[in-house]
């Protein structure tokens, strides 16, 4: 903030104190001191008003908020510039003062937010360091840091994924066994860590209309062993031959996917997380798909993703880890 615009901050929050003070003081001052039967001499839907003063413990409440404010701004910002007279962290680390991140003192949200998390960290940062030593597959295995992960998945993927994990519209079911990027520990903790950005290419405009309901026909019957509606106009035969040309590369000649690049098994019509209906294949083939899992390295860290992966990796692992859910 510039000296300008905290100067004026500042005289305005203070000139508001001042103003309203004195309000108040004059009012005070030009009441009478003892209670009368005497009116104002105004009078609304026939009620009078008595011209009394003004009680005094209401004038004493009035006395106490203007103190608050005062005392307020001295200790929190709140005039311009102004930090407080309240210090920064009041505790060390090592013998030695934790800064905060924009290197100023005095109170913030900011930093009361750092402080808190700098408490949680030295409180609970051993806990997931010896988890973090851990395989992912020992860790899903064990019922306290399954605990910690499912708490962890509640705050951070429920949103996308559900708090059941089975996912919505556009977002993966994580308690099955179809995975776009692989189902292995590594795979899930790397896919949590820097996030996965799946992109679908729209074919309508490179096969045409008949093409996308030809190709889709092909998809829904062929591979995912399904039934076209009764009134569809397509040739499955003649999508093999585009899905030969176009889809391929990608799926594979079995439509069975590819992990590396993101692509699903199409053989797998459950999976389908877009919809594996006639109308809802031939609108994924029309206009592509932007699906994006957001890196989670910056926002959770190693040790925390490590015990997410765990949790992930024991929903869909119920042979080989031991599930526990609150």
């Amino acid at each position: 903030m510039s000296t300008f615009w905290s100067l004026y901050v500042s005289v305005l929050s203070l000139g508001t104190l001042v103003c309203v003070t004195w309000l108040l003081l004059a009012t005070r001052k030009g009441q009478r001191a003892d209670t009368t039967e005497e009116t104002v001499g105004h009078a609304f839907d026939g009620i009078e008003e008595y011209d009394n003063p003004l009680p005094k413990w209401w004038f004493m409440l009035f006395i106490g908020t203007i103190l608050f404010a005062l005392g307020y701004l001295a200790l929190y910002p709140g005039l311009g510039n102004w930090q407080g007279l309240l210090p920064g962290y009041d505790y060390a680390d090592n013998d030695k003062k934790i800064a905060f991140s924009d290197g100023k003192q005095g109170w913030s949200g900011v930093h009361e937010w750092e402080k808190e998390m700098a408490r949680a960290e030295a409180r609970f940062g051993p806990i997931f360091a010896r988890f973090a030593a851990m395989p992912i597959e020992d860790v899903a295995k064990d019922p306290q840091a399954l605990k910690m992960g499912g708490r962890l998945f509640a705050s951070n993927c429920s949103v996308c994924h559900g708090s059941d994990a089975k996912g919505a519209y556009g977002f993966p079911n994580l308690t099955d066994d179809d995975w776009r990027w692989g189902g292995d520990a590594q795979t899930i903790k790397a896919t949590i860590m820097g996030g996965r950005h799946a992109v679908m290419p729209a074919w309508g405009q490179v096969i045409g209309e008949q093409g996308v309901s030809d190709v889709s026909a092909y998809v829904l019957t062929q591979l995912a062993g399904r039934k076209l509606p009764e009134d569809a106009q397509a040739d499955p035969v003649a999508g093999q031959k585009i899905y030969a040309t176009n889809c391929v590369a990608c799926h594979g000649p079995e439509g069975k996917g590819t992990p590396a690049l993101g692509a699903p098994n199409l053989t797998h019509a459950d999976g389908f997380i877009y919809g594996a209906s006639f109308a809802q294949l031939q609108q994924t083939i029309r206009y592509g798909r932007q699906g994006q899992m957001p890196a989670q390295e910056l926002l959770q860290g190693n040790d925390r993703v490590h015990l997410l992966a765990a949790y992930v990796y024991s929903l869909s692992h119920g042979d080989k880890a031991t599930q526990v859910q609150e």
